[in-house]
């Protein structure tokens, strides 16, 4: 392939404390320089304009569902992933609710093969119980052999405590993350939404806060027990958020993710029964909003995962209590960041592309991702801060379109990607030539 060459771009690579102009090269899939504009003298190369733009490693969702096997009619991994480069993703991490549910070494491999038509690079998560029943655990010997950088049920937390306790001793010894679904499904039968005063206007049952924020406070006391590191999926409440600030000065190993919708919407915003905000952890109120953004300013949140959910129209065309839970949010991801923490609360643009790419790299040991330093892979993204742009479900690249942001008007745009060394995306206004 040959070397690209991104030129004169405002480069951010928190990992190692860069940001400036500087040009990049990237060569035989890896970075192969950063220097001052000008300064690298090449041939043959495809060169990439980025003046005026920022270069950044290539951002990693470490929560998506990219639903196969079994649920293709919703998304693919080829479909997938062409919605992750799309955002800036060129990295994801899937979880293991397929079906079958990736409980082995075999759909672990199955999922990674080349024949699967990712564009992006694929780390799936296995699932930390066998067929994610919270009973049994899975082979994580195996499974991490196999190509799991993680162990998690997701949609089906596990409640045990004898169970987690299990689950998290084991995946300590391997060096795996435990993720966890912080959800009491004890308290949360037949609830839709968040418990509250829209809740109550639309007659439907709410989730109290209570029960994320109850299993994250037993997860931490396991936690502390085994050693173990344990992350707390798209944690959405104020009181679960405390409890992992509390944890993290204690010095127990937990960490914790938070999806944009959280830190934008509210669970007012359903409306009369829009289904496209209904997910889960459901959408909170004001209180709980604020407190994903000061988590966020303050450190206390790790990073940003889009929980990228497709399901198809017929699904979420039905009644609020009965439709799926879930949305796309690989393509918005971005933008809301950008607008919501960078704009609106004045988060560092560094510290923003931190919670994107190099914290989710670091989080699940993705060795080579997540930074520009000489030797790193060469997964790049190049964007325009102040591109104006719409929004439209329509032209989204997944199969589904179960968005609650279409026809939302943005400031900042995904131009480029670069995964590999290879260009495997360029929106029509980006500049590519040949040097």
């Amino acid at each position: 392939m040959k070397p690209v060459l991104i030129r004169g771009g405002r480069v951010v690579d928190p990992a190692n404390q860069v940001d400036g102009l500087f040009d990049v090269l990237l060569q035989d899939g890896r970075v192969q320089q950063v220097a001052a504009p000008g300064a690298i003298r090449a041939t043959g190369t495809r060169v990439i304009d980025a003046r005026g733009m920022v270069v950044a490693p290539g951002f990693v969702d470490i929560h998506v569902h990219l639903r196969q096997p079994g649920q293709e009619y919703k998304e693919t991994i080829a479909t997938g992933t062409a919605t992750a480069v799309a955002g800036g993703f060129t990295s994801v991490c899937c979880m293991p609710n397929t079906v079958p549910v990736n409980d082995s070494p075999e759909i672990t491999r199955w999922m990674r093969a080349p024949e699967r038509g990712a564009v992006v690079n694929v780390f799936p998560i296995a699932a930390a119980t066998v067929g994610s029943l919270g009973e049994k655990l899975t082979d994580y010997s195996k499974l991490k052999s196999a190509g799991a950088v993680a162990v998690t049920d997701d949609g089906k937390p596990i409640l045990g405590d004898a169970i987690m306790e299990q689950a998290l001793r084991a995946a300590a010894k391997l060096g795996l993350p435990v993720i966890q679904h912080a959800e009491d499904t004890r308290l949360t039968g037949g609830c839709s939404m968040n418990l509250g005063p829209t809740s109550f206007r639309l007659g439907l049952r709410g989730m109290p806060v209570e029960a994320e924020s109850g299993i994250v406070e037993r997860d931490i006391a396991l936690a502390r027990k085994t050693g173990a590191h344990l992350h707390v999926a798209h944690i959405s409440t104020r009181k679960a958020l405390a409890a992992v600030r509390k944890a993290k000065k204690d010095g127990v190993r937990v960490t914790c993710e938070v999806t944009p919708h959280h830190f934008t919407l509210l669970d007012e915003h359903v409306g009369d029964y829009n289904t496209n905000y209904k997910m889960n952890p459901p959408l909170r109120g004001d209180d709980d909003r604020a407190a994903m953004i000061r988590g966020l300013l303050d450190g206390t949140i790790d990073a940003i995962a889009t929980d990228h959910a497709p399901h198809a129209l017929h699904e979420k065309e039905q009644e609020f209590d009965r439709a799926p839970m879930g949305i796309t949010g690989l393509e918005t991801a971005l933008p809301l960041a950008l607008q919501v923490l960078h704009r609106a609360h004045k988060l560092p643009l560094p510290r923003l592309i931190a919670l994107l790419s190099t914290n989710p790299a670091r989080l699940l040991s993705l060795k080579g991702k997540g930074h520009l330093g000489r030797g790193a892979h060469a997964d790049v993204v190049i964007f325009d801060p102040d591109a104006k742009w719409t929004f439209y479900a329509a032209d989204s690249r997944s199969k589904s379109k179960n968005t609650p942001f279409d026809g939302w008007q943005f400031t900042g745009r995904v131009l480029t990607a670069v995964v590999s060394g290879q260009i495997v995306f360029t929106a029509k206004d980006a500049k590519v030539a040949k040097g």
